[in-house]
Formats: C-alpha cells, structure tokens, sequence
C-alpha cells in the first residue's frame, strides 16, 4: 500500500501543469498621451492659424501668427523714446562740459581778484606808514582802505560765483546720470515689445499632433487664452491599478506588456515608470465585482519610444486596454503576450 501511495503521488505532480499566469498580475486602463495647450501669453486678435486638427508638427514650428501691428506701432515709441533719452544725455553732458569752464574761468577769476585784493593790501600798508609820517592827507588813506574792501568784496563774489559753477557741474552730471537711467529704461521697454512680438509667433513646444482648433482666426484671446491642443505621440503611457500585495513586487523599469482591444494580436512593450506609494480604493470603471473593497496601487507604464516613432501614424490615445506585468523575473511571458510584428 505504501509503494502504490507514493507512486500515485508522483504520478499526481508529474500529471500537473503550471498555470502559465501564475506570476503575473494584470490591471485595466485606458492609453493616455501627453496633452499640451499652445496658448498665447498677452491678449490680442488671432490673425492666423497656420495648422489644421490631425497634422503633425514638430518641436518650435510656428503654428499660428497673433496681430501685431499694435505692437510693432509701440516698438516704434519705444525706439524712439530710446533716442530721445540718449539726445538728452549727448545734451546734458554738453551742458556739463559747459558748467566746467564756467567754473574754472570763475576759479582764474578768483586768482585776478585776489592779486588785486593783496596789491590793494600792500597799497594801503604804505599809505599807513606815509600817514604816520605826516606825508599824505586823511582822505587817501581813507581812499586806500575802501579799495581793500572793495577788492574783498571782488574776491568774495568770485568764490561764489565759482561755487555756483561748480553746483551747476554736479547738477548737470546728476540730470546725466538720471539720463542714462532713462536710457535703460526704453531700451528694456523695446526688448519687452520685442519678446512680445515673438510670442505673438506661437510655436508647438514640443513635437505631437494637433488634437483640437481651441480658437478661430479674428478671435480676440486673453492672455493665456488657448489657441490650439496638442498631444504628444511619443509619450504614450497606460494608467492602471493592481492590488496591495502585488504593489511591494514591482520596481521601476519593470517591464510590461499592453493588450489594447483595438489591437489585441499586437502585445506593446512598456516600462513601469511611477509607483503610488499610498494606496487607493480601485476607480468604479476598471474595478470588478470581487475587488471593490480592496485597496489597490496606482501604477503607470510608459510605452517604448521607438515603438511609437515606428507607428506613430497609428497611435491613439484613449484606447482600452489590459496591462499585465511580470512579478516573477523567472517566469515566461505566456504565448498569449509573446511579443509579435504588427497584423
């Protein structure tokens, strides 16, 4: 009895088969591409869009034109306050150049008038000696005196005069140095015109196909305000949900095999490339029945790129799919999920 038991029990587990998913664990969800808006930055008037919904375009293409006479018109302004602000300084500091000579002829004046001053000084000094002596009258020394003073007086009117020159220099070298500010200024003014010129160029950021016509030419847009919708061919991801359990087996970069019900002889490679690291009750549209009350993982994976540069004229978003990933590194991928030329 012993030997017929073994012996059927061997005969049990060679008679087995391996269920060929065990190991792996599967997640419905739908295809998503990147959707960028191609907006205009200031308000205006569309004059011109430049492409239609479904063409291809790629990365910097203009793709549409915004009115820009209005600012062309405040460009013109801009250069010429520009040069007006330099004319002023080419005349400020003519003006400065000018207030430095009146201050050095005020400064040889003071040279002038203070020889006089001391020639006045010594003519007095000989009078007082003549005086003493008995040699000249009262009203010349007199007379000598009120020329000393008078030629103080010279002297102290020269000083200021002087000290107003030099006032008039700093003043016009200020009005200068306000000047060049004004400069600066209308030159930034005309970059800001020119960078809101080439935004009024609206180029796709990023190479895609064009999903919508958000606006219409003669449209006036806020700023902001969208123009057209594009959509990224080349990334393409799937977003699904698998369960906690499976969650703590799967690492970034592993690798995933798409089934998509437009498709579903043709198996597209991905890659898982984000994790939810809190978990989540599974969504109403992909959960089932048996997994309402389980909490589940969010998982993303993204499609390889040279896939969809190979059949970017095919590429879809939105289409349904399953995503089945590979928890055990050991297994085969089932037949089912072998990877095959398109139909």
């Amino acid at each position: 009895m012993c030997i017929l038991g073994t012996a059927y029990a061997v005969s049990w587990r060679l008679g087995r088969t391996q269920d060929p998913w065990d190991g792996f664990v599967s997640g419905n969800g739908r295809v998503e591409a990147t959707e960028v808006d191609i907006a205009t930055r200031t308000a205006g008037r569309v004059m011109e869009i430049m492409v239609d919904e479904g063409d291809m375009v790629r990365a910097g293409q203009i793709v549409a034109l915004m009115d820009l006479q209005s600012l062309r018109a405040q460009r013109a302004e801009a250069a010429a306050l520009a040069q007006q602000a330099r004319d002023n300084v080419a005349a400020l500091l003519a003006q400065s150049a000018m207030r430095r000579s009146d201050e050095a002829a005020a400064a040889a004046q003071i040279v002038q008038r203070e020889s006089d001053l001391d020639a006045a000084h010594r003519r007095l000094a000989r009078y007082e000696t003549l005086a003493a002596a008995g040699a000249v009258a009262t009203q010349e020394l007199d007379d000598a005196v009120a020329r000393v003073r008078g030629a103080a007086a010279v002297v102290a009117a020269a000083r200021a005069q002087r000290e107003a020159a030099h006032a008039a220099v700093t003043a016009a070298q200020a009005q200068a140095v306000g000047a060049r500010s004004a400069v600066t200024a209308a030159v930034a003014t005309g970059a800001r015109i020119e960078a809101d010129l080439l935004d009024g160029h609206l180029t796709s950021p990023r190479a895609g196909r064009i999903q919508y016509r958000v606006a219409q030419p003669g449209e006036v847009l806020a700023g902001g305000g969208k123009v057209l919708s594009l959509v990224d061919l080349m990334d393409v991801y799937m977003t699904f949900f698998v369960p906690a359990p499976a969650a703590g087996r799967i690492a970034l970069g592993t690798e995933v095999r798409l089934r998509l019900d437009a498709a579903p002889d043709y198996i597209v490679p991905a890659r898982v490339s984000y994790i939810a690291s809190v978990a989540q009750f599974t969504p109403k549209s992909v959960e089932t029945a048996s997994e309402r009350q389980k909490l589940m993982f969010r998982v993303k994976a993204q499609v390889d790129r040279d896939v969809l540069a190979r059949h970017a004229d095919q590429v879809k978003a939105g289409v349904p799919g399953v995503a089945w990933i590979r928890l055990d590194p050991a297994r085969a991928w089932p037949a089912e999920l072998a990877l095959r030329s398109t139909p």
